[in-house]
């Protein structure tokens, strides 16, 4: 079962500003990066359920996380139906983002109290999943969706929390962007976790990267303020 109350999630989750995303079959090199992950400041990783055998990675990276990493929250993304949510939910995940908004998957989520991210596209899709209870709504793909779209529904609801994921990337000019649309985080994945690293195993280099974002955000956040 999930370590962390849904609101100790949600608050580490908008402290933060960033939610690393990332997946790998191999599970040294899930440890490694969550690992890097961790030295790097975050205390929060969105596991993607990807690949056949993504469940017994995620029970194995949890494991680590809960006997290595102290505070680690580590969550499931791309979740698309209910039972693959039970799965993740009794193998001890801390939150659940699904790229589509499912009341079955909020449902489950609720019942056991665990955090979920809806991934809507209108106005009309984050006000039902906010009705169902959601308190961080994930857009997806970010990058065809824009800040722009971000502060158009900010306009009417003022009090929404926006996740964009998919061209997030590290960057000041990108994350200023985002942020100054009014976003609560971002989640980011390649443009972090790149391919680079995996294939160098360079994971200092991500370490560095991880730490540079974090302290980023933090800075454009304070200028905004």
């Amino acid at each position: 079962m999930a370590k962390y109350t849904r609101i100790e999630v949600i608050n580490k989750i908008i402290d933060s500003g960033m939610v690393p995303l990332f997946y790998h079959s191999d599970i040294e090199v899930a440890k490694n990066v969550l690992k890097a992950c961790y030295r790097g400041g975050s205390r929060l990783l969105e596991f993607t359920n990807r690949g056949d055998f993504a469940i017994e990675i995620f029970k194995n990276l949890n494991k680590f996380a809960h006997q290595e990493l102290p505070g680690m929250i580590l969550g499931v993304g791309s979740v698309t139906n209910s039972s693959s949510a039970s799965q993740y939910i009794l193998a001890g995940a801390n939150f659940v983002v699904t790229p589509v908004f499912r009341k079955d998957i909020a449902k489950i989520c609720n019942r056991r109290k665990v955090l979920w991210s809806a991934g809507c596209g209108s106005l009309t899709e984050i006000s039902k999943a906010e009705e169902m209870g959601c308190e961080l709504i994930k857009l997806f793909p970010g990058n065809i969706y824009g800040p722009e779209f971000v502060k158009a529904i900010k306009g009417p609801q003022p009090w929404t929390s926006i996740m964009p994921t998919g061209g997030v990337t590290t960057s000041k000019e990108n994350l200023k962007d985002w942020f100054d649309s009014g976003v609560s985080c971002v989640g980011i994945g390649s443009k972090l976790i790149s391919n680079d690293i995996l294939i160098d195993k360079d994971y200092k280099v991500l370490e560095e990267k991880v730490k540079e974002t974090l302290k980023l955000i933090q800075e454009i956040r304070k200028s905004l303020s």
